[in-house]
């Protein structure tokens, strides 16, 4: 009788992804598979790296503190591989200071970098939308140009937290401007993205992640 050799091959390592935000990090408006976690595992996936479904830590309407405490009253996993922070667009909508921002956004940006297993590039920030070139912001009376300069100081404070910890930095911003005249870019309550867009930001995170998982 022949004997009967079995040949093992060695699993791939299955990455975990925490996804830290708001309205834009959960998809508002847009189906779950089209928000830019869910976009961004598919694309890593078909890359050839095995990633778990994006665990999601965010809510419509938060601000800096209120995802603090959101945190605060979750449980997870001891660290993560990739994790993603975006957060701010409503401290800016809501009149909140770029100060108290800056101190509530690194208290954040540290907290992310403890999940990533204090491996800072394991990190990706990204940037503020502006929702000022939306339907909804001319409907409701708001300034285009005003709510640009805005964003653009909240996103001032968020890239240099990022470049002072040394975490990736995505900027999606100029990208969501072209809104403005490009519909197809927003979801259908004509304030938040479409799925159409939030793949533009998946493809930009996605490759960036690529980039730091080829690594290792």
């Amino acid at each position: 009788m022949k004997p009967v050799f079995c040949i093992f091959t060695p699993m791939a390592h299955t990455y975990s992804y925490l996804a830290l935000g708001d309205s834009y990090t959960i998809g508002e408006g847009v189906p779950v598979y089209e928000n830019f976690p869910y976009q961004t595992v598919q694309r890593l996936r078909k890359a050839g790296f095995a990633l778990q479904a994006a665990e999601i830590a965010a809510k419509t309407g938060w601000t800096t503190d209120e995802l603090q405490a959101g945190i605060d009253n979750s449980s997870f996993l001891n660290t993560y591989e990739v994790v993603s922070l975006l957060i701010g667009v409503n401290n800016q909508y809501r009149g909140r200071s770029l100060s108290e921002y800056t101190q509530q956004f690194e208290s954040l940006l540290q907290q992310a970098i403890r999940f990533a297993g204090n491996q800072a590039d394991r990190v990706f920030v990204l940037s503020i939308p502006d929702w000022g070139v939306t339907p909804f912001a001319r409907n409701n009376g708001k300034n285009a140009a005003t709510v640009a300069q805005e964003i653009d100081g909240f996103n001032a404070v968020n890239r240099s937290l990022a470049e002072k910890y040394a975490v990736h930095y995505i900027d999606i911003t100029p990208g969501t401007r072209l809104a403005a005249n490009d519909g197809s870019l927003l979801a259908a309550d004509e304030l938040h993205p479409s799925g159409k867009e939030y793949g533009l930001w998946a493809e930009k995170l996605a490759l960036a992640i690529k980039n730091v998982l080829s690594k290792n």
